[in-house]
């Protein structure tokens, strides 16, 4: 992984980091809220030998003390000193309890003793440590005195009077703050790392490039309005929506120009990304750049296409398939354009079998006949066969990922399923991709209005799908119903090629 990696899983967690940190900070700020507040005084006492005072004598008293402070520092926590102090000053404590608020230190080759108290009274703190200096003085003084009478040869002296704190020692909000902080990243590198492993679903299209090295036709940004408007004459002609099916149209020309597929099957790894919007708007689109094209809904299980375009679908493939009427009789048009809608017809029992016989390869071959493209909408290849075995009679595959819907092993099975039968893998679409964010798949463009989107699309072409010259109208005379009627009337004249168009080869 590079830099540009890293960056990018960091844009796509930010939202987890920005509120680990935050709930650090803020359990850090509440535990500085709910602690008491607690006051710490000091005192210091000097340690000295009661000598002579000759130098000899000064020398040897020094180090004397010095080996003995560590002595009285350690006796400071016994009950020797701080019982007389929980007698003098009344305390609720026993010397064990009083002990843990009590600290003696001494600096390397020094004779002075400091001792720090903790209260949650900073006058009662204050009293206690200058109490516990005057214990630990008569404490010394009774240890070191001889058994045999006379004085002991050290004397402690108070050199700095404890004082009531005029702030409390703790709790230390600052520091808090800055510990949350620390714990907070801690956490939402963790998380990050934990989420990156763990969430095998593909966000776009550098996950994509981990799985396959299938081009990548084009990208559609999610439409909280595509359910309500999912055609792509629904929105603006410079929309982002409708920029993105031309784009997809362009790709997929190009994409096409060494086996110069006419039928294209869309299809994807499991339900629910959007292949039959994406296989009904690319076919608007094609239509659009003055194609003759036939959108024919082969998901026989699930069909979808007349929905969306509001066809009748109880005559259609079925009905064809089985006999029971000529293609020419249940083609319907649609819209303004050169487009054919052959719906699905009444659900069979046998979807599969009806899609791998020999009379579906032979409408395919009439539809290339007769038709600049034909556009299969086809079903999910994981929950069923159907799509993969249709893909043995079509000119290329296109297949649809829709952003975080799908995992990546299930894209591998769905890309195995078509190499296992040998289908052209024209390209994939990635579909319901963020507007922003790193996996954000966006056209620029001037729109109608005069506002100039992102800049990256000024970069590519526009570039329509060549349209072919019209042939023989021996066998390609087109007869277009009343066009005067709405867009998706499912009452238009049916019939809408002379019985030649669709003679077989």
């Amino acid at each position: 992984m590079d830099l540009s990696d890293y960056l990018r899983i960091l844009r796509r967690n930010w939202i987890l980091v920005v509120t680990l940190v935050l709930t650090g900070i803020l359990l850090g700020g509440a535990a500085s809220v709910l602690s008491k507040p607690t006051y710490r005084a000091e005192t210091q006492l000097f340690v000295a030998i009661q000598g002579s005072g000759s130098v000899q004598e000064l020398q040897q008293g020094n180090t004397f003390s010095q080996a003995r402070v560590q002595s009285y520092v350690k006796t400071v926590e016994t009950p020797v000193v701080l019982q007389p102090v929980i007698d003098v000053l009344g305390l609720p404590v026993t010397a064990e309890d009083l002990s843990s608020r009590v600290e003696a230190t001494t600096d390397l080759n020094t004779v002075l003793i400091n001792i720090s108290v903790e209260d949650t009274s900073p006058v009662q703190s204050a009293a206690i440590a200058q109490e516990v200096a005057k214990s630990l003085i008569r404490a010394v003084e009774e240890l070191e005195t001889p058994k045999n009478g006379g004085s002991s040869p050290v004397s402690l002296s108070i050199i700095k009077p404890a004082t009531a704190p005029s702030s409390p020692s703790a709790p230390n909000t600052r520091l808090n703050l800055l510990l949350g902080l620390v714990a907070g990243l801690a956490m939402g590198a963790t998380g990050t790392v934990l989420r990156t492993k763990l969430d095998t679903r593909i966000s776009g299209e550098a996950d994509l490039r981990q799985i396959t090295g299938s081009p990548l036709l084009g990208g559609i940004s999610f439409d909280p309005d595509a359910m309500r408007k999912p055609l792509l004459t629904q929105v603006a002609p410079q929309s982002q929506r409708a920029e993105s099916f031309r784009q997809l149209r362009t790709n997929l020309q190009f994409a096409n120009v060494s086996v110069e597929a006419r039928t294209v099957l869309v299809t994807s790894s499991i339900p629910g990304e959007g292949k039959s919007t994406t296989a009904t708007n690319l076919a608007i689109a094609l239509a659009q750049a003055g194609k003759t094209v036939c959108l024919v809904d082969a998901d026989l299980r699930r069909p979808m296409v007349n929905e969306y375009l509001g066809l009748d679908r109880n005559a259609g493939l079925t009905t064809a398939l089985v006999g029971d009427a000529d293609v020419n009789d249940v083609l319907q048009p649609w819209g303004e354009d050169d487009l054919f809608v052959l719906t699905s017809g009444r659900i069979p029992p046998n979807p599969s079998e009806l899609l791998g016989s020999d009379e579906m390869k032979e409408l395919i071959l009439r539809l290339e006949s007769a038709f600049d493209s034909v556009v299969i909408d086809a079903p999910p290849l994981l929950p069923v066969t159907d799509a993969a075995v249709l893909a043995q009679h079509v000119g290329g595959v296109v297949v649809v990922v829709g952003s975080q819907r799908i995992k990546q092993k299930d894209l591998q099975k769905a890309l195995h399923a078509l190499e296992m039968v040998q289908a052209n893998i024209l390209g994939i679409i990635l579909n319901r991709l963020p507007t922003k964010g790193p996996d954000a798949y966006a056209y620029s463009y001037y729109s109608h209005d005069g506002h100039l989107a992102p800049s990256s699309a000024r970069n590519k072409p526009r570039t329509h799908m060549q349209v072919d010259e019209p042939r023989g109208s021996d066998s390609h005379d087109i007869s277009f119903a009343d066009s005067s009627k709405p867009l998706g009337s499912s009452d238009r004249a049916p019939s809408v090629f002379h019985s030649s168009r669709f003679d077989n080869r």
